[in-house]
């Protein structure tokens, strides 16, 4: 073959094709996919780099994600409590697999609970899916262009390359409408929906995904990033803290013990830390800054991580004149005034409160402050939260804005707490949203520098204080409790 052999002429090579298998352990299972996956991607690493040095490629190469799959000719009898680990009716379930060294232990307890619930084995083979070289190649390999330099003739002409048309959130958006003779998802997202966002963290927050923990929370203000990494360099000098190691932007680690890595001098654009704890148990704190935009790209990535809680905590514009700056607000429900989700999550679906998350956020707020119950209500309140896509919203004609905001009961305004709540209702994660005020526009006080300086120093570190508190309490829920029926609609992918 040479550069000048049409594409369609171009033959097909792939490794050598396996049956599936049926296991009835969920470790053989994962080990099965775990091996697949690792031939697959071998395959595709091992032809690139031979074309790369310089060998006439044979053809087009192909390699294909390992799936796992089941089929059930009954209804479970399972715990009606549970959320997940369960298909809805009988019938032939699948998904395809991406990276299952680095999803080992989601995978063993979504395929254990399969198992478990139905009495039949799962099903491992190879999909129709093939991987994009992108995808199959070591995270910080560089691909793109470099083959054609090579070659003289585009990549997607000897290997498989991303396909957007395949990569979506139709699945989680309830869009999905298999044929009779395909089986149904078995999961939220497909491998290669999975790879991209995997890809897209990476780039996002300058830090591997392998870092993130399962508890996540998001904030608009890099002054909460500052207190977090006081909070984790303290945690790490506490030998009963539970954290091992803490992560910085340009994968900079930092273990218990040993001296404070060097941290990178270039911040990426959404910058995240990770406070490590056994198992992924620990918090990752992501910068979003300013926007919806923001804030629906950040949790569109990481909700492929299925991570057990995300919360956001940030600063609000206060509405109502009882009250102060440095006041909390507990998020009980949200007016959605961003437009960055109206495609995917229309306005008319509620975004209910979750009862566990509003719990531990209330109580972490009253440990903390040392108030409770009706002496709580003069620092706290709860409410409607408006999420508005334009910040200088003040200077418009205040006689609309006002009026809707008066009519939906709100309390507070930002620019992301209603988007980060509404992804997290869209894609199954455990929300919440715990903001401060800041500034009171609509009664005359602004945020101004010389107040701003103040208010930061006076009340982020009780404001992270209360939500690292809170994500602890809730690591410590069992997930099946965390993991709310209220996320779930009337025909759920079995895996969370």
């Amino acid at each position: 073959m040479d550069n000048r052999t049409p594409l369609s002429e171009l033959r097909l090579i792939t490794p050598p094709a396996e049956p599936a298998l049926l296991l009835t352990d969920a470790a053989e299972a994962v080990a099965e996919l775990k091996r697949r996956y690792k031939a697959a991607t071998g395959f595709l690493q091992e032809k690139f780099i031979a074309v790369m040095a310089g060998a006439m490629p044979e053809g087009h190469y192909r390699a294909y994600y390992p799936a796992v799959g089941i089929t059930t000719n009954s209804f479970a009898a399972v715990d009606s409590r549970l959320s997940f680990g369960h298909v809805a009716e009988p019938g032939s379930y699948e998904t395809t697999i991406t990276q299952p060294d680095f999803f080992e232990g989601y995978l063993t307890q979504q395929i254990g609970l399969l198992i478990q619930n139905h009495g039949v084995p799962v099903r491992i083979g190879i999909s129709d899916t093939p991987i994009p070289l992108h995808f199959a190649m070591d995270e910080d390999a560089y691909v793109e262009g470099a083959i054609e330099d090579v070659l003289h003739r585009p990549l997607r002409d000897i290997f498989d390359v991303p396909d957007l048309n395949t990569t979506n959130d139709q699945i989680v958006n309830g869009l999905t409408q298999p044929s009779p003779d395909m089986p149904r998802p078995l999961a939220p997202f497909t491998a290669q929906r999975i790879d991209y966002s995997l890809a897209r963290l990476a780039h996002y927050t300058s830090t591997s995904p392998s870092w993130f923990q399962n508890h996540v929370m998001f904030t608009n203000y890099q002054f909460y990033m500052d207190e977090f990494v006081a909070f984790a360099l303290r945690a790490l000098e506490d030998p009963h803290s539970g954290y091992d190691a803490f992560v910085e932007p340009g994968n900079v680690v930092t273990r218990r013990g040993g001296q404070r890595g060097v941290p990178s001098g270039r911040q990426p654009q959404m910058p995240a830390y990770h406070l490590i704890g056994p198992n992924h148990s620990g918090i990752s704190m992501v910068n979003i800054g300013v926007g919806p935009s923001n804030a629906k790209t950040i949790t569109d990535h990481v909700a492929v991580l299925r991570p057990h809680v995300w919360l956001m905590l940030g600063h609000c514009a206060g509405l109502r004149n009882s009250q102060s700056l440095g006041d909390y607000v507990l998020a009980h429900a949200y007016m959605r005034e961003d437009h960055v989700l109206d495609d995917d999550l229309p306005l008319w679906v509620p975004i209910p409160a979750l009862a566990e998350v509003q719990v531990a956020l209330e109580q972490a707020v009253a440990q903390v402050t040392g108030l409770v119950d009706y002496g709580l209500k003069k620092i706290m309140r709860t409410g409607t939260v408006a999420t508005i896509d334009n910040r200088n919203w003040e200077l418009r004609d205040q006689s609309g804005p006002v009026q809707r905001l008066s009519q939906a009961r709100a309390v507070a305004l930002d620019m992301e707490s209603a988007t980060i709540a509404a992804n997290g209702f869209r894609f199954r994660v455990p929300y919440g949203t715990l903001l401060c005020v800041s500034d009171k526009p609509l009664h005359g006080e602004l945020k101004l520098p010389g107040m701003a300086t103040s208010f930061y120093k006076r009340q982020v570190a009780q404001h992270l204080q209360i939500g690292v508190l809170a994500l602890e309490s809730l690591r410590d829920m069992p997930l099946e409790k965390l993991h709310s029926r209220k996320l779930r609609s009337f025909d759920e992918t079995a895996f969370l």
